[in-house]
């Protein structure tokens, strides 16, 4: 796609567009300590991972567009969601122009506003389970869950800060952080090219944060042998 408006229409906020228009590697890491709005929950990012579209083995849009990458195309300012082990959501901040691809996965952060509600929707279904403020938001799909975050979201725009009466996701850019504080590797749970430490160390968290999420390497599925 190349329009650069959302699926319903809308535009995406212009302060956050501006910021995700860049090269996903240059904004990850400045991601980092700003505040994402969502359904009355806010968190404080920490740990975002970048993917490049096309010109990256690890991205969902590697091959092209499908119906599920279609957000991923709308250029800087979306949301693109998916479901991963058919159960979890999982959110990204589409970077770049329209029609690149680029995105940035919200892997971890701190619940800092609405940690109730944020606790209410992680406790759904496993009451009496105890989670301790930390893990609310500490992996991508427990990240979205705090917010609020589902399939629908994927393709709808980023909305301004001013403008919490409307539903959806608002991006809150704060001062960029010290180098020094932040650290960087290789991304969570890709496997191939894209997972290799040495050319994809595209993975940025803010060093020492308690909300940062396990580093886990992929495990390259096996083929059965038939029977």
């Amino acid at each position: 796609m190349s329009d650069s408006g959302s699926a319903d229409g809308r535009a995406p906020d212009p302060v956050a567009a501006a910021l995700l228009a860049g090269d996903p590697l240059e904004v990850a890491p400045r991601l980092l300590g700003s505040l994402l709005h969502g359904r009355g929950v806010t968190v404080r990012l920490t740990e975002v991972e970048a993917y490049r579209g096309g010109d990256d083995p690890g991205s969902h849009a590697f091959r092209g567009e499908t119906p599920r990458t279609r957000p991923m195309f709308l250029g800087a300012g979306h949301v693109y969601a998916y479901v991963t082990y058919g159960m979890h959501t999982c959110v990204n901040l589409v970077a770049g122009r329209p029609g690149v691809a680029s995105g940035l996965l919200i892997r971890a952060g701190e619940v800092v506003d609405g940690a109730d509600l944020a606790l209410a929707r992680r406790s759904a279904g496993r009451e009496g389970r105890a989670i301790p403020n930390r893990d609310l938001a500490r992996g991508p799909a427990r990240l979205a869950s705090a917010l609020g975050v589902s399939l629908a979201d994927s393709g709808s725009p980023l909305l301004p800060l001013d403008r919490a009466d409307l539903d959806g996701l608002r991006l809150e850019v704060r001062p960029a952080l010290p180098a020094e504080r932040i650290a960087t590797g290789p991304r969570v749970g890709v496997a191939g090219p894209g997972g290799d430490a040495h050319a994809h160390p595209w993975r940025f968290w803010i060093d020492g944060d308690p909300t940062v999420s396990v580093y886990r390497p992929a495990v390259a599925r096996r083929r059965r042998p038939p029977a």
